[in-house]
């Protein structure tokens, strides 16, 4: 498809003025989410926090979800795309290094929310939306909103935007499974480019920087971001087998990844790897929240095909002691699967009972729950949810069930 360029431009100084002096009721919100989302987990950068606190995240969101815009998720946008969580925007943003003088590459799914917040952090921002319907909102909403340093392209990201190249930074928010040739070719030399790698569910932050005109490798963070459509994502040589959905490293014996991470698991919290006296192989997972109401838990990507597999046998290995309960009546430890149609829309949680009493020797748990007919996604979720205490895991399977 021809690409379409949108070039956005400056609203003019009265309309920004009486913008910026409207009361902003998401003021707060958008505090207590850098204050507890983002600096809490390690995002240092005050450039970038202050970007966080500014940039309205809820105007990025569709009308029916702005209720959710501050909370640290991601949140679906339409055409099977979805907005980053506010966290992995701040850490992606922090990992480039932003100056002032950087001209950034962003290829993004849609929603335009990190490339306003990088506008306000660097010279120029190229971003790339590959989804026309998309594109153009993003466009419309960031000429609106005065972000008159962001330009917008609508067409395939992975081409970059040689017109302009070469550039500073690149940042890439939707995940190939190399890195693309034309951004190598685009990053200016001494230039940084972050981009989720990996299979479809088991992805990976990679940090490259251009030394010599060669990449200099660092892998970071697991991650889970959306993929590319169309031939992008059907080029994948490893598919996932949504016929059989299986925990990756339900052991935690790999950590290959930054100290502590387990592989294969991503958006962890207050989660640490022991190899002490592990119930399977050499290490376990344990959680430690002393914070009523403070995310700890660790989350996993499968496919899953509810045609097919009509339930799913979870087993694992728990302890559990000093438990309390957290925050709000929800908030106990225990595992979630949250399940999400063919267009990745939520359509249904089914969730273990919640162990409200401390565990404290080493028990083996199995519950079956249902998978939905409609479902081809799943997000398994397992941690203290909101409680306090100290948790251990290990050995996590599934087991599908045929759909009878």
């Amino acid at each position: 498809m021809r690409a379409l360029v949108l070039s956005v431009l400056t609203l003019a100084g009265l309309s920004a003025t009486a913008v910026a002096q409207r009361p902003d009721p998401y003021e707060s919100l958008r505090r207590k989410m850098v204050d507890e989302d983002i600096a809490r987990e390690g995002v240092t950068n005050p450039r970038v926090l202050e970007a966080m606190r500014t940039v309205p995240r809820h105007l990025f969101v569709r009308p029916d979800l702005r209720r959710l815009a501050y909370f640290d998720q991601a949140l679906d946008i339409g055409h099977r795309q979805t907005i980053s969580p506010p966290f992995i925007v701040a850490y992606m943003t922090e990992v480039i290094d932003p100056q002032p003088t950087d001209r950034v590459l962003e290829i993004g799914t849609g929603s335009g929310y990190q490339a306003a917040v990088l506008s306000g952090l660097v010279q120029e921002v190229y971003t790339i939306e590959i989804i026309e319907p998309l594109g153009q909102s993003a466009a419309r909403l960031l000429q609106r909103l005065g972000y008159h340093n962001v330009h917008v392209r609508i067409g395939d990201g992975y081409e970059g935007w040689p017109e302009h190249a070469p550039f500073d930074k690149i940042i890439v928010t939707c995940s190939p499974e190399q890195v693309p040739q034309p951004l190598i070719d685009q990053l200016q030399e001494g230039g940084r480019m972050i981009i989720p790698l990996g299979e479809r569910y088991q992805q990976v932050f990679h940090l490259f920087e251009k030394k010599g005109g060669e990449l200099v490798e660092t892998k970071l963070l697991p991650t889970l971001f959306v993929p590319m459509t169309g031939k992008s994502e059907q080029q994948r040589q490893v598919q996932p087998d949504p016929r059989r959905p299986q925990i990756v490293n339900g052991g935690f014996e790999l950590s290959t990844l930054e100290p502590g991470q387990a592989d294969g698991w991503h958006y962890q919290r207050r989660s640490e790897l022991v190899a002490d006296n592990a119930p399977e192989g050499t290490r376990y997972l344990r959680f430690t929240n002393q914070d009523a109401g403070r995310t700890a838990h660790i989350l996993q990507g499968l496919a899953v095909d509810g045609r097919i597999i009509g339930a799913l046998q979870v087993t694992l290995k728990m302890r559990l002691t000093d438990l309390r309960p957290g925050a709000e009546p929800h908030e106990w430890p225990g595992v979630h699967l949250h399940f999400f149609d063919a267009r990745r829309l939520p359509i249904g949680v089914q969730s273990l009972p919640p162990w409200r009493s401390d565990v404290p020797v080493w028990t083996t748990i199995s519950e079956t729950v249902p998978v939905p007919r409609g479902a081809q996604e799943m997000i398994f979720q397992v941690g203290l949810n909101g409680a306090t205490g100290t948790l251990s895991l290990d050995d996590i399977r599934l087991t599908p069930r045929p759909r009878e």
